[in-house]
Order: C-alpha cells, then structure tokens, then sequence
C-alpha cells in the first residue's frame, strides 16, 4: 500500500519561506512522478508544480520564480521550497505521486500553509 506522508507546512508572514516534505513509503519511488497541490477554502484542488522521475519539472504560473520542487530518490521524498509567498499561498497543499505504469494517483493527508501577517 502506497503511503505519503507531508510534513513542513505552517504560518508565516508574507515574503516569508517555507519547504515542504513528503516521503513515500509502499512503492518503487522511481516508477512515479511527483507532485504537489494546492486547495483553498472553498476552491478546486489545482496543481503546484511537478517532477517526472528524471528530474524534469514542471510549475503552474503562478509559482514560478518562487517555488522549487526537488526530490530525493535515494530516500523516497520529494520537497517544495517555497520563498516570496504570498497570502494568496495559503492553501492546504497535498503530496501527489503517479504511478507511471498503471497511471494511478496517490494523495498524502495534506499540509496546511497560511501566509499572514
């Protein structure tokens, strides 16, 4: 059973920065691609930014310039460096893996991130 779990997220004021964790437990890490989303209050669930196995990545407009995704497969995590946040930032953000081979998604529980001062 393939398990994510986030840690990282909390409050901090804008222009403020945090890095959020994930880490894969269940599966061959290097067969998904990985991912972070973001879901406020009352919005859709909309993606954040991403990185296929090989390290290519990929991030909505709004994050680039201030957001970097990297991950780590030697211990099956996967991190989001935010910097410049903004309060429009807050948001529960989910780790999202993909398995490649049968295009199945899994969601960690969520981590909440509030921008404010």
């Amino acid at each position: 059973q393939v398990q994510l779990v986030e840690s990282g997220g909390g409050l901090v004021q804008p222009g403020g920065s945090l890095n959020l964790s994930c880490v894969q437990s269940g599966g061959i890490f290097i067969n998904y691609h990985m991912g972070w989303y973001r879901q406020a209050p009352g919005k859709q669930r909309d993606l954040v930014a991403t990185i296929t196995s090989s390290g290519r990545t990929y991030y909505a407009d709004s994050v680039k310039g201030r957001f970097t995704i990297s991950r780590d497969n030697a211990k099956n995590m996967v991190h989001l460096q935010m910097n410049s946040l903004r309060p429009e930032d807050t948001a529960v953000y989910y780790c999202n893996g993909l398995r490649l081979i049968t295009q199945q998604n899994y969601w960690g529980q969520g981590t909440q991130v509030t921008v404010s001062a």
